[in-house]
């Protein structure tokens, strides 16, 4: 008996190494067919299926099929342990701890220097790299730049509290900038940690507050400089010195899902500044300081902001613009979905008298206003000053601007303000679905000088038709 056993021993060990041949090119096959970003779901697939076949075909002898399924397992931890497949050589993230450079994170210690070492080596990695703050932790630290370019591209996983030192003797260097990362490309700031500015001795020493004071700079506490192709997520920054975050000549970046808090009487501390920056989508955000919600400024063209809430604030601004007689361009800006509550202007484009250039391709739509000043307002005529301004005959020009689908309440009368320059009107202005009310439900008004300006469907409150030339400049006051 044991001898006719034999040959059927050879024979099925036999057909066990071919099937296992068969196994692996198939597998192999099956797996690259998958797209690589997921290979391991699709050589798991494969291995699977092609076990399964053999177990019910080819297998009566458990112990044989044990030793494959065992071979099969085996093969599959390659994927599972973090190879990606990719055909790439390295294909490892390294984390770059900045406690593993000696950070205490206890709110006491100046953790500076383990910040620059930890970025330092992170920059310098020729393969993917995470700059990690560690989770309920709070770090101390000083003015810091995080230089690029960097070797690949890299993370700022910020889970913990960045807290910003108290000392000004600390930011004698460089009295504009707190955390400010400079030319990192393919960049990630994410974590859902805090960036605390811890901004109250700056604003009790602004002019702003105490009159009495000189005027001097404050730090802005995150600027990205001349970063492209570059994603802001999940982070909460506070109670900035002055600005909260600025985006300074950076191209194609995305910011979603961030909070910005200050209080309602803290001087200067707009929320999102965009400056010469090209191509940015911010998106599901929550911003309440005590400056504009969005300030976007000269050299900015392709703005999209939409699911805004803006409250307590400024507002959202385009602007200023033209200061000290400069030369300032703006387009392509689109506020597309913004709940204000509160704030001292809704939508607002804002130019000083004797700057050139111009405003022109915005889109404000789909604002929901609550007890709002100055719901829509142009303003050729800001000035920003205890002085008065001189008149002065260049503009920053303003064109074509529409402001669709905007409902809700004013504060003020005078929910419709358009203050547009003598010498350079305000051309191309559109407003169609408007309907504001007073708080209470009065009706509001509108104050319309030198504007070129088409109504379309209900527009509520309406600029008068009966204005004089002074107000209202060349073109026709059309409805339709």
């Amino acid at each position: 008996m044991s001898v006719r056993m034999a040959p059927q021993r050879c024979i099925t060990f036999f057909s066990c190494g071919i099937v296992l041949i068969l196994f692996c090119i198939s597998c192999y096959t099956f797996s690259y067919h998958e797209h690589v970003r997921n290979y391991k779901s699709g050589f798991s697939k494969a291995c699977t299926w092609y076990m399964k076949t053999v177990k019910d075909f080819m297998f009566q002898d458990s112990d044989v099929f044990d030793s494959l399924a065992l071979i099969s397992t085996k093969t599959f931890d390659v994927v599972s342990h973090g190879a990606k497949g990719d055909g790439k050589k390295d294909d490892t993230t390294k984390t770059f701890d900045v406690d593993s450079y000696g950070a205490k994170g206890d709110g006491k210690k100046d953790d500076t220097k383990a910040f620059k070492k930890a970025w330092k080596e992170a920059c310098s990695s020729k393969t993917a790299a995470v700059f990690h703050v560690a989770k309920n932790k709070k770090y101390l630290v000083a003015p810091i730049r995080f230089e690029g370019p960097c070797k690949a591209s890299i993370t700022m996983q910020i889970s913990g509290t960045i807290l910003a030192s108290e000392q000004e003797s600390k930011y004698k260097k460089d009295e504009k900038h707190w955390l400010r990362v400079d030319k990192v490309d393919d960049l990630v700031i994410e974590g859902g940690g805090v960036i605390d500015g811890n901004g109250d001795s700056w604003w009790k020493n602004s002019c702003k507050v105490d009159k009495s004071l000189p005027c001097k700079d404050a730090p802005t506490a995150l600027t990205l400089y001349k970063c492209t192709s570059l994603t802001v997520n999940n982070l909460k920054i506070q109670n900035a010195q002055k600005m909260h975050i600025s985006f300074d000549r950076c191209e194609n970046v995305q910011v979603s899902d961030i909070q910005i808090t200050a209080p309602e009487d803290s001087p200067n501390t707009d929320g999102i500044h965009v400056t010469h920056t090209q191509n940015i989508t911010i998106s599901d955000s929550v911003i309440g300081t005590g400056d504009d919600c969005i300030s976007i400024v000269s050299g900015s063209q392709g703005v999209l902001a939409t699911g805004i809430t803006c409250g307590p604030g400024h507002g959202i601004s385009i602007g200023s613009l033209g200061s000290k007689n400069s030369e300032a361009y703006v387009s392509d800006v689109t506020i597309d979905g913004a709940n204000l509550t509160g704030t001292t202007n809704g939508v607002r484009i804002k130019t000083w008298q004797g700057g050139t250039g111009n405003a022109s391709n915005i889109m404000f739509r789909n604002i929901i206003l609550n007890n709002v000043s100055n719901p829509i307002i142009i303003d050729q005529n800001y000035c920003d000053q205890e002085k008065a301004c001189k008149e002065q005959d260049n503009a920053v020009e303003i064109i074509n601007v529409t402001y669709q689908n905007i409902t809700g309440t004013s504060a003020d009368k005078e929910a419709v303000i358009f203050d547009c320059s003598k010498s350079h009107p305000c051309r191309g202005i559109i407003l169609k679905q408007i309907n504001i009310t007073q708080v209470g439900g009065d009706d509001a008004k509108a104050i319309c000088k030198n504007v070129e300006l088409t109504p379309i469907k209900t527009v509520i409150p309406q600029c008068p038709e009966n204005v004089d030339q002074d107000q209202l400049a060349f073109g026709t006051y059309s409805s339709y």
